[in-house]
């Protein structure tokens, strides 16, 4: 005799099936919670780069308007320190030296970093590559003023190194820190040396992203020696050569710590930069909002440089 027996709908699960689980709606306290969540984790970097980014840039704009020397209350002068800035021969000149600086010292920054990134990537086994990407990024490291100490000593007239090595092959001592040409050249050579290993490294990585099947097609259509690089690297590398350039530009029209230290601007004005006669105005002559003007007319010519960088960039600039 057999039983039958039946199971109940709705309520029970069959064997082997697992049990349905409906989706359960966060509370209101839980969508809070998610939607706040991320914010809490930001506060600390917005609070610091607010008080320590955006306010001083913010008080900086607004004390050009004013005249203050810290001990009496700031005067609102308008538009006076900007017509003072214009005319003030000193400004005039240092503006002149940073850009002449900023065309030599980039173009050369550039061109040593793309020449030795193109020769360390080809011609070095890869155990060598790794030593020099080290050693020509290790002076970016080091303090800018530590090394304009040590290199004023290298370039002194009467007891230098580099007029020593120069003595040996018969050459006179150079006055490379008492002229106006020998002090501009030793401030671009430090200063490239010390900054070009950055642009090493982006252009490094730019090569490294180049595909071997480019080179190979264009050495089958005959491309050989300088021919590949400037039809085939060149081209394909113009996205990292914008970046470098940009970065180049921006740190280049900053240059302080280099012109301070070996050459306080002299002889005459002929290494004063325009940071440098901001740092003067600012904290020699107690003008802060003479400095401020300055310093947003600075700030104006980079971003109209960097804007023109990438408007024509659109002509100049290749991507895969």
């Amino acid at each position: 005799m057999s039983t039958a027996t039946s199971t109940p709908t709705g309520t029970g699960s069959e064997p082997g099936r697992k049990p349905i689980h409906k989706h359960t709606q966060p509370s209101k306290r839980g969508r809070m919670q998610q939607r706040w969540l991320p914010w809490a984790f930001l506060a600390p970097t917005i609070v610091g780069m607010g008080i320590f980014t955006l306010l001083p840039i913010i008080a900086s704009i607004a004390l050009a308007f004013f005249r203050w020397d810290i001990i009496s209350a700031p005067t609102f002068v308008g538009f006076d320190n900007f017509a003072e800035v214009v005319q003030d021969p000193t400004v005039r000149v240092s503006f002149i030296n940073t850009i002449v600086f900023v065309i030599v010292a980039v173009a050369l920054q550039l061109g040593l970093a793309l020449g030795l990134a193109i020769m360390v990537q080809e011609k070095l086994p890869a155990w060598l590559r790794v030593f020099f990407r080290s050693a020509f990024f290790f002076p970016l490291i080091l303090s800018a003023a530590s090394v304009s100490i040590f290199m004023r000593y290298l370039f002194n007239e009467q007891f230098g190194v580099v007029n020593w090595l120069l003595s040996i092959v018969g050459i006179p001592a150079v006055p490379w820190l008492t002229t106006p040409t020998g002090s501009a050249a030793v401030v671009i050579l430090v200063y490239v040396w010390q900054n070009f290993g950055f642009s090493f490294l982006l252009f490094i990585g730019g090569l490294a992203s180049i595909p071997v099947e480019t080179y190979e097609a264009a050495s089958i259509d005959g491309a050989t020696g300088w021919r590949k690089h400037w039809f085939v690297t060149l081209p394909l590398l113009s996205p990292t050569t914008l970046v470098a350039s940009v970065m180049a530009i921006i740190n280049a029209l900053q240059v302080f710590d280099q012109p301070y230290v070996l050459t306080r601007g002299g002889p005459g004005d002929s290494t004063r930069t325009a940071v440098m006669v901001i740092f003067e105005s600012a904290f020699q002559r107690l003008e802060f909002g003479q400095a401020s003007a300055i310093g947003v007319i600075l700030t104006l010519i980079i971003m109209a440089i960097t804007a023109a960088q990438f408007r024509l960039s659109k002509r100049f600039v290749f991507y895969q």
